[in-house]
């Protein structure tokens, strides 16, 4: 596989170093008019954009307080008052899914970020050195891929304690093992590459070669990994806070909401609806934005 980064120059003068500018700026334009020639992917990412404007300023739009109960409203159907209808404690759905679609939309980010922090820098270091340390690396990254994703989650929730805080964390565990197998197979690959022995032979250390040279051409592929990875850690959040473990009242996610109308499916079935169906429509633009993103930035390097 190629990569969009790949023409990158190694320092050695003021001319390259413009000429490495001039490149980039080149690349990037013509990867934003890939992207926008591939509508599913555009369409995505503006719906993307639009549901994190409704989870910053959604609560002081529509002001129904999503914590307010009123017991005579219990389980009552989508109205003009109540356009997703009330949960069995007669609190406001529509009002509950704009307040939890922050947490829903944050916790994946955190999670992947956190992911990246751990296994992007492991990598670097266990791919360009090799040896032992990319054994160990490798080995333990091995063992926690094997273990499903959801029972190590769990059992990361289960021993810290339940909470919005620790989900994030146990989603980006979950993360790093991926990221790292990715970006190590990129190294590998690229530590050979002729730029990266020209950085050699004018002295460049190790480190620096792994941070100006070796980095910035692997992230792209990262940036599509963690896209796709999105994905991953709304369903994990989704399934954690289904079972108990994620997000605790009185804060809410999708995956609370989904559970609470589990438990009325037998006279509310609408309840399960409205989260339902965020939960699928958001898994489904991480991935038709991340397969936007692979072939826009895979013609671009066949072009390059």
């Amino acid at each position: 596989m190629h990569h969009l980064s790949r023409k990158v120059q190694p320092d050695g003068s003021p001319a390259s170093d413009t000429l490495g500018k001039n490149r980039e700026k080149t690349s990037l334009r013509r990867f934003v008019e890939r992207f926008s020639k591939q509508r599913g992917a555009l369409v995505a990412l503006i719906g993307l954009i639009l549901l994190g404007l409704i989870a910053l300023i959604g609560p002081s739009i529509y002001s129904v307080d999503p914590t307010a109960q009123s017991l005579l409203e219990r389980n009552t159907p989508p109205s003009v008052a109540h356009p997703f209808g009330t949960d069995d404690l007669g609190r406001d759905i529509f009002s509950r899914m704009i307040s939890g679609s922050f947490i829903t939309l944050s916790a994946p980010f955190v999670a992947v970020t956190l992911g990246m922090l751990i296994g992007v820098p492991t990598a670097l270091i266990a791919g360009y050195f090799e040896g032992w340390v990319d054994w160990f690396a490798t080995r333990f990254a091995d063992a926690l891929f094997a273990i499903p994703s959801i029972m190590l989650a769990m059992a990361i929730v289960a021993v810290i304690g339940p909470s919005t805080f620790v989900v994030m964390i146990g989603v980006g565990v979950l993360m790093a093992p991926r990221i790292f197998r990715v970006a190590r197979a990129e190294v590998l690959y690229l530590k050979r590459a002729s730029f990266v022995e020209a950085s050699r032979t004018i002295g460049s250390g190790p480190f620096r070669i792994l941070f100006s040279s070796i980095l910035p051409n692997i992230m792209p592929t990262l940036i599509v990994q963690g896209t796709v990875l999105l994905g991953l850690g709304v369903l994990v959040e989704a399934a954690l806070s289904f079972f108990g473990l994620g997000v605790q009242p009185p804060d809410a996610s999708w995956g609370v909401l989904l559970r609470r109308s589990f438990d009325n499916l037998n006279v509310a079935l609408f309840q399960s609806i409205p989260p339902g169906v965020a939960i699928t429509l958001l898994v489904l633009v991480f991935q038709t934005i991340g397969d936007g993103l692979r072939s826009s930035i895979g013609r671009e390097s066949r072009e390059g």
